[in-house]
């Protein structure tokens, strides 16, 4: 019986790498088999596998699926020391995949001013003020989450919608201030932290980047782009003064809680959107003592004289009991819309500008020789319609000069503003589109206002229509962007409705399979990964997400309302709510 057990996983690993999905293993009930360590029973499972659609349970022996079926399947593998949960009722997916998130910067934001529920200008100084009073002195100040589009007033005064300085200075007149905007592609810094970088009316912008100025020629504050790495190198430079015990302490606590946001929000696996080598190492080191509850996949990304010397060296796939791979590397051609950074083919709707473009094109191209050399994915954000074209002519240039390789699945994270026109290039090139619905949502209330009626509605997080050219699309949150809770992720995707109740371009919303399948398989399958997760198949790992309630079916606007029981990495419950 072992035997014909071994046998059958290995056939069912065999049939997942070879596409095709391997059924329940239905045995006689009562039949004897080796017991399995976990078992969950008396719920509805949603298997994502097109053969087996739905279960009612579900048994994981060691990391890895050997069961799903009916209850009376299943109950042959619980023996004495099977952990068994019943599920009364509740649904269970596959282990949910954040297909684009930073993960560290979800750690490093649980330990910063959280900024996004501020209502206002006047709230974030508020904030600030409170900070400086229990800071030490020269200590810096940091936050993330401010978007002005989303205050219920404009600031006064200000510059392109964006405050000044003045009101953040005087609060916090010793420690320097550096606060990120929600998109992180634009930071907002104080006189002092100004002062300390050597910033002045006379600094000019640097390549990809702006320092907004007012009237008379002074720096507001705000930093747009690469005009922000002016500020974070003071950052640094300060942060450099640590020990070499109390910054790997810190990294190790960046881990630990981003780690701990992650699960309890039902995610079993994040794709981090690119960190560089030390990151990496460290999170070895921490596979390496078995401390990593949840799988990461990782874009390795630093400057490009780098990138040829370590891309050999960092590239790993399933290190450690399958916790740990790093085989995409990241770059960045333009920046955020909130921002006016997206690179547009025509201006802004809203201001006379086209956006920036950040990393050079034939920086991207040596990124895109580098990665067909070195076997790795090329992962490009890329939201204005100008940056994704200009992508996706680097990916078609690359691959007719490769055409031995196969197979490579290039990825544009964001893909958010496109012309129709390089719509049908996703799928006729195999390009996926790692997208976000949380952002449609998010943004849509100044959307209109940055690209106009017709942009907006030919191209902006079109979904159905990249999925209709044959396109591969993910989901994700792009996390602390965004909350990484994929639930109201998921509602996003399937309704599209904004706070006020209206709907934004209602006809390239996912069904709920579509979305949940955004959520599992599909992101699985953008980082290669689709023969191990994404789906509950026997020989697959055990991976497992249980709801509170059934959003495959319960009225729309129930959605967000649903929320994470149990969140199992590798047949281990590492989240159980209270």
């Amino acid at each position: 019986m072992k035997r014909i057990l071994v046998v059958l996983a290995i056939f069912g690993a065999a049939a997942s790498l070879a596409g095709v999905a391997a059924g329940p293993q239905r045995g006689t009930a009562g039949a004897a088999a080796a017991p399995a360590d976990l078992v969950l029973h008396g719920g509805k499972i949603i298997t994502v596998d097109d053969s087996h659609p739905e279960a009612q349970a579900i048994a994981v022996r060691g990391d890895t699926i050997v069961a799903v079926g009916s209850d009376a399947d299943v109950t042959r593998y619980i023996g004495p020391s099977t952990r068994v949960i019943d599920l009364n009722g509740a649904l269970a997916v596959p282990g949910l995949i954040d297909g684009h998130a930073h993960f560290t910067g979800v750690g490093e934001a649980a330990m910063n001013l959280k900024l996004a529920q501020a209502k206002d200008w006047d709230d974030i100084v508020r904030m600030v003020g409170e900070a400086a009073k229990t800071a030490k002195p020269g200590e810096w100040i940091l936050g993330r989450g401010w978007h002005q589009e989303k205050w219920s007033t404009r600031p006064t005064p200000n510059v392109e919608g964006f405050p000044v300085h003045d009101a953040l200075s005087h609060v916090s007149p010793n420690n320097p201030v550096l606060l990120t905007h929600a998109s992180g592609h634009a930071a907002f810094a104080n006189a002092k932290a100004m002062q300390i970088a050597g910033v002045t009316r006379t600094t000019p912008n640097p390549a990809g980047g702006k320092i907004l100025k007012d009237a008379n020629g002074e720096p507001t504050g705000l930093f747009n782009e690469r005009a922000q790495e002016l500020i974070s190198r003071a950052l640094s430079a300060d942060r450099a003064k640590r020990t070499p015990a109390e910054k790997e302490a810190q990294a190790r606590k960046v881990i630990e809680l981003a780690s701990r946001e992650a699960l309890s929000k039902g995610l079993t696996t994040v794709n981090d959107a690119g960190s560089g080598p030390d990151t990496i190492t460290l999170m070895k080191t921490v596979v390496d003592e078995g401390k990593l509850p949840l799988r990461v996949w990782m874009m390795l990304r630093e400057a490009p004289d780098r990138l040829a010397i370590d891309m050999p060296k960092y590239r790993v796939v399933n290190y450690g009991d399958k916790r740990f791979t790093v085989r995409g590397i990241k770059r960045q051609i333009d920046g955020a819309l909130g921002s006016r950074g997206a690179w547009m083919l025509q201006p802004y709707a809203d201001l006379e500008t086209t956006g920036l473009n950040t990393d050079s094109l034939d920086d991207i191209r040596q990124s895109a020789e580098l990665a067909i050399k070195l076997n790795y994915q090329l992962c490009v954000h890329a939201i204005g319609d100008r940056g994704n074209r200009e992508v996706l002519n680097i990916y078609e240039e690359t691959f007719k000069k490769h055409p031995e390789k196969k197979d490579l699945r290039w990825r544009i994270e964001h893909a958010q503003h496109l012309s129709a026109a390089d719509i049908p290039r996703f799928g006729r090139l195999g390009v996926i589109a790692s997208m976000q619905a949380i952002h449609a949502t998010s943004d849509a209330p100044y959307v209109l206002a940055r690209l106009g009626p017709k942009r907006a509605e030919e191209g902006a997080y079109v979904w159905q229509s990249l999925m209709k050219t044959g396109a591969v699309v993910s989901n994700g949150t792009d996390a602390p962007v965004e909350d990484i809770d994929p639930i109201p992720n998921l509602y996003a995707a399937i309704s599209r409705k904004l706070k006020d109740g209206t709907v934004f371009y209602p006809g390239q919303r996912m069904s709920r399979m579509e979305a949940l399948r955004s959520y599992t398989i599909q992101a699985a399958y953008a980082g290669f990964e689709e023969s191990i997760k994404g789906s509950l198949v026997a020989g697959k790992l055990g991976d497992i997400t249980v709801l509170s309630k059934d959003i495959m079916t319960i009225p729309e606007d129930d959605i967000p309302t649903a929320r994470v029981l149990y969140t199992i990495v590798g047949g281990k419950v590492q989240y159980t709510a209270r």
